[in-house]
């Protein structure tokens, strides 16, 4: 088999994914093994509007199939949408990442819960969401003009927990700053990529007859 018809052979697979988690998908997609997916995202800052999330998610999947592309994956939890997405994602015939939201599944399913029950006031953070954490988390919910706000979005919570992909000390500094500005107890949990890239990985093989 030449190289043409070796590249032909393998089914060009989508996978359509939340914003957020751009750079983690890119950086396991330069894997070996890899090269049959293609990724596309919708914007992060629709985690604010979820029910955004379903109809952009639709309409991403009949424009793949226009394109005459058949396999379709989906990385996203439900996301607040409330079984939405799953609705669409039925009616379409597309499989998603199990979990309900990254969180879970870059930690992992089972150790998630044992987290989540460990310490219910919780606030998590990814490595995008510490990269980004003026902009989306101070900025966003207005904490930098109205700092009497932090009680009424935070007094709830008790520990931040830093679920993090990628050993990088400058992050790790980062999400302990933001601990700090929160009033919270900082604590990291190095996930690496999870269930990600278990997912990926399966969604690059070929499918079966």
């Amino acid at each position: 088999m030449n190289a043409q018809a070796k590249d032909e052979a393998i089914p060009k697979t989508l996978l359509i994914a939340c914003g957020a988690l751009a750079r983690e998908t890119l950086e396991v997609l330069r894997q070996p093994g890899m090269e049959a997916l293609t990724l596309t995202c919708l914007p992060a800052i629709w985690h604010n509007r979820p029910e955004k999330i379903p109809e952009g998610v639709r309409q991403k999947i009949k424009a793949a199939r226009a394109q005459g592309i058949e396999r379709v994956f989906v990385l996203y939890g439900d996301c607040g949408t409330g079984g939405e997405l799953d609705r669409v994602l039925a009616e379409e015939g597309v499989e998603r990442i199990e979990g309900p939201h990254c969180y879970a599944f870059f930690a992992g399913q089972e150790a998630f819960e044992k987290l989540a029950e460990q310490e219910i006031g919780t606030f998590y953070l990814t490595d995008y969401l510490v990269r980004h954490f003026d902009r989306l988390m101070w900025q966003g919910l207005g904490l930098d003009k109205h700092p009497d706000l932090l009680t009424l979005y935070f007094g709830n919570y008790r520990k931040l927990i830093y679920l993090a992909q990628l050993d990088d000390p400058a992050l790790d500094a980062k999400a302990e700053e933001a601990a700090q500005r929160l009033g919270l107890a900082y604590e990291r949990v190095a996930t690496g990529m999870g269930e990600l890239g278990e997912f990926l990985a399966a969604s690059a093989r070929p499918a079966t007859e």
